[in-house]
């Protein structure tokens, strides 16, 4: 037996001196000897030669169209169910390195109607009935550079996403859901008509602007000019209200581009007028809590954006440059100076009052008091501005508490027991709420038409307050207020009900976290009812985390928009319930790529932000 190594490929040749594959006279077994024609000339001159047989061109007429056609082999079948259809496409060999998951697919029905897909998995198929796994095939294969495609089968699984028809009473393309099965060998083509892909995943052709439509990271291309395909939040009133008023979450982790892409996006808020009930089209306020002071920077111009890049973004009517109407109003804290040095927006400064615990006790409840002592803390609250007026300070309460007599009355009556007084006291009297409340700066109850302007960006920075505490005060006493004079049937400020608004809270997951306490509770139900009714309200949520796990489950229930940028932990990933088709590639995504889940706008969709920030950013 000879050894493997000294084999050689078979090359048609054939060796004289070996008997086992010859006959007597030198011809192969099996065969007859060559014989004359009658004319004398042999019908074979060497059948080693292979140039002796007259060579067919098998290449089909005619040029190619799409990237290759329907196939049965495994079944064509298309159900209600989706986990029973199957439908294949064999890919023809010069398309198969172009073709990628998730890419969109057009398979023409006789009548001109066209089922639109998007491919799910690709697979080799052998072409022929061999065993490749041998020590022959193995050696052959390390001997070649690549291999033939052609000696296999190449194969994508698609999913049918609608089927799309054209109305031209409307001159534009529409969907249904898909109701019928294409026909055996129909050909398959890449989808590449903007109209066509935007109908097929149900994408506004109008609307604000949040990036363009990709695949695996590339953003998918078409004929037209510009060549890509932008992706739009509905914005109107034609089928329901503008999405913003079901509110939206930014979720990516650290250096995954979300502040990048929240200033892109609110930017073209302030670029758009919504209808108020009484019929006036007004500019939304935007309201942003901003914990990193870099939100201000959207009052100056990108500086690193090209007249170029301006252009294209002229052409797709995306919003760009910085917004004059800008002003960070800066909290006073007490031992905390704001720089404000990272921007040219105009400043000014406030203090929360303490009269707006009045109708907000729980501001100076924090996490330590249980449900009996925060009834007491109500009761204590609401008898001093009976006795003190609306005027009443942070300092004259914490006296009124010193009052030896109040707490003799309330024991004895029954209406507060004198351990739960003197825990409410000792939480009242914390360090935090003394550096807050009734500051030198201007109250922002007195600054209200100031604060929302039609139009105008209000950015609150807390970068420079050194207690989160106090931080979490400030922030929840300024957006509370926001949110019940919204959904007030008798406002305060006529300023804040007349006006759309946009509420943008970064680090939302600070502010909004479910958590077993009574501030919680409180903070949670009021946010949650503002959700509920932003639509009839004209009010958004606007929340940047990376903590998406941590946000109160009622609160990112009434959550319509989800914009998901990298994440690496796997709680927050699950923790954003989008399709398992796109949670995979959350962990793999550059930065400013991002997937999409709208429910009410457009199929789940992947998509790459702009490459450069409308306004200044860094």
């Amino acid at each position: 037996m000879s050894d493997l190594g000294d084999f050689t490929d078979f090359d048609g040749s054939s060796t004289a001196s070996d008997p086992d594959t010859e006959g007597g006279d030198g011809e192969p077994a099996g065969r007859p000897a060559s014989t004359a024609t009658a004319d004398g000339d042999d019908a074979v001159a060497d059948r080693g030669d292979e140039s002796s047989f007259e060579s067919y061109d098998v290449t089909p007429a005619g040029e190619d169209r799409g990237v290759g056609v329907v196939s049965v082999s495994r079944g064509l079948r298309v159900a209600e169910d989706g986990d029973e259809t199957a439908m294949e496409a064999f890919i023809t060999t010069g398309n198969r390195e172009s073709v990628r998951l998730g890419k969109y697919l057009l398979v023409p029905y006789p009548d001109r109607e066209l089922l639109f897909c998007r491919i799910t998995a690709l697979e080799y198929a052998q072409e022929f009935h061999e065993d490749d796994a041998t020590e022959i095939a193995a050696r052959r294969a390390m001997r070649r550079d690549g291999f033939e495609e052609r000696d296999y089968k190449f194969v994508a699984e698609l999913a049918p996403v609608a089927v799309l028809f054209y109305d031209s009473s409307d001159d534009e393309w529409k969907r249904r859901m898909t109701d019928r099965v294409p026909k055996p060998g129909a050909v398959v083509q890449e989808a590449t008509d903007a109209a066509q892909i935007k109908a097929g995943l149900k994408i506004p052709r109008e609307g604000i602007f949040l990036g363009h439509l990709s695949v695996g990271g590339e953003k998918v291309r078409t004929a037209a000019s510009p060549p890509t395909i932008d992706y739009r939040l509905k914005n109107d009133y034609a089928d329901g209200d503008p999405l913003v008023f079901r509110h939206t979450l930014v979720a990516g982790g650290t250096g995954s581009g979300k502040t990048h892409a929240s200033k892109n996006v609110l930017r073209q808020f302030l670029d758009t007028r919504y209808e108020m009930d009484d019929g006036r089209k007004v500019a939304p306020a935007v309201v942003q809590f901003d914990p990193q002071d870099e939100y201000a920077q959207m009052h100056d111009d990108n500086a690193s954006l090209s007249a170029e890049a301006a252009r294209r973004l002229d052409r797709e009517g995306v919003a760009h440059g910085g917004h004059d109407d800008t002003v960070a109003f800066v909290p006073e804290v007490a031992g905390s100076s704001y720089p404000g040095e990272g921007h040219r927006a105009e400043q000014a400064s406030f203090t929360v009052p303490f009269s707006m615990t009045r109708a907000r006790p729980w501001l100076v409840a924090g996490a330590a008091l249980n449900d009996n002592q925060y009834n007491a803390l109500e009761n204590l609250i609401h008898r001093f501005f009976r006795q003190a007026g609306d005027g009443g300070t942070y300092d004259q309460f914490t006296t009124f508490l010193d009052d030896p007599g109040l707490k003799e009355e309330l024991h004895e009556t029954g209406r507060v027991h004198e351990a739960t007084f003197d825990a409410v006291k000792r939480r009242v009297r914390s360090a935090t709420f003394g550096r807050v409340f009734d500051q030198s700066a201007r109250p922002i109850t007195e600054q209200i038409h100031e604060f929302v302007r039609p139009g105008g960006l209000t950015v609150v920075p807390t970068y420079h307050i050194n207690d989160s505490r106090a931080t979490v005060t400030v922030v929840l006493a300024v957006a509370s207020l926001l949110v019940d004079e919204k959904l007030s049937n008798d406002p305060s400020y006529d300023r804040i009900k007349r006006t759309p608004l946009v509420v943008g809270m970064d680090e939302a997951h600070n502010f909004l976290a479910d958590a077993d306490s009574v501030q919680a509770r409180k903070v949670v139900r009021t946010f949650t009812e503002a959700a509920k009714q932003g639509r009839k309200e004209r009010l958004g949520l606007f929340l940047i985390t990376q903590d998406p796990q941590d946000i109160a489950d009622p609160v990112f229930k009434q959550v319509n928009t989800k914009l998901v940028l990298n994440l690496g932990d796997e709680d927050a990933i699950k923790s954003v319930n989008i399709p398992s088709t796109l949670e995979d590639k959350v962990p793999y995504m550059e930065k400013g790529q991002m997937v999409i889940y709208s429910p009410d706008n457009s199929e789940p969709v992947e998509l790459t932000g702009l490459s450069a920030c409308v306004t200044r950013h860094g």
